[in-house]
């Protein structure tokens, strides 16, 4: 269940778009209000919110700067601004934090629901990006976009790899089924990858581990196995060496994100 917090120093205009919202929720979202930004930010403090929707013009703390503080948090919320000034630099200095809509005062029921749908699904978004960023390993995306460059040696190498994760892989073994002298395919595989064999290999295997961490409920020993650990210490080691987490850690973080984008 997402959570949308209304900020409005108005008692009016913020009962008036908790109403509404919660008749278009119909109980499938949370709907919190506060009345000033200090009250938002202790609020924030102790619970999440996937959407705000805040006034501009507030005493104490304004919408803006609610806004600027909203991007320190861990998971900063989407954003929708509304005020009674159509004044444009309030617009765009809101825009420049990511807010997703501006809306006028008196509030259209009809816009602020499209609003609120659109806001929500730009967090959807979001969340699955930051989900694939912790899946994908950018050396390897960078090298798998360089393919087209590659010798048939290389790439016979790469889906060796790919099909023998489980395996004690050698760069010498790689090298003699290729009938390649090794020190040759070593140079060969560096030019063309930007990646030494070994660093290729480990990286392969961690990108491999973090999808098993992110998609199946096995252990860390069974997926250090089948990655081509032979101990589950060794594996953690390498694994917090090339993510600066543990795999468990990993593995409760992509979980978190999963579970905010359902």
């Amino acid at each position: 269940m997402k959570t949308i917090l209304i900020v409005d120093d108005e008692p009016r205009t913020r009962e008036g778009i908790r109403k509404t919202l919660e008749a278009w929720s119909s109980g499938r979202n949370r709907i919190e209000t506060a009345a000033s930004g200090v009250e938002a930010l202790k609020w924030l403090q102790e619970h999440e919110a996937q959407l705000i929707v805040t006034d501009i013009r507030m005493p104490e703390i304004g919408g803006l700067e609610l806004i600027e503080r909203l991007q320190d948090l861990r998971h900063p919320p989407v954003i929708i601004v509304i005020s009674g000034y159509s004044e444009f630099d309030y617009a765009r200095k809101a825009l420049q934090f990511g807010v997703v809509d501006y809306l006028l005062k008196p509030i259209d029921k009809r816009k602020l629901v499209e609003a609120v749908e659109m806001a929500l699904q730009r967090g959807d978004q979001k969340e699955r990006v930051a989900r694939m960023e912790k899946l994908v390993d950018p050396k390897l995306l960078e090298a798998a976009g360089q393919e087209k460059v590659y010798s048939v040696q290389v790439q016979e190498a790469m889906r060796y790899v790919d099909e023998h994760l489980q395996a004690q892989v050698s760069l010498k073994e790689v090298a003699e089924g290729l009938h390649l002298n090794a020190s040759y395919f070593s140079v060969l595989f560096k030019e063309q990858t930007g990646l030494t064999f070994s660093e290729y290999l480990t990286r392969r295997r961690v990108q491999r581990a973090k999808e098993l961490l992110a998609a199946t409920p096995l252990s860390v020993a069974e997926i250090a196995e089948q990655v081509g650990y032979q101990t589950s210490k060794y594996f953690v080691k390498v694994f917090r060496d090339m993510e600066q987490v543990s795999p468990s850690q990993y593995r409760q973080s992509v979980t978190d994100a999963g579970e905010k984008i359902q």
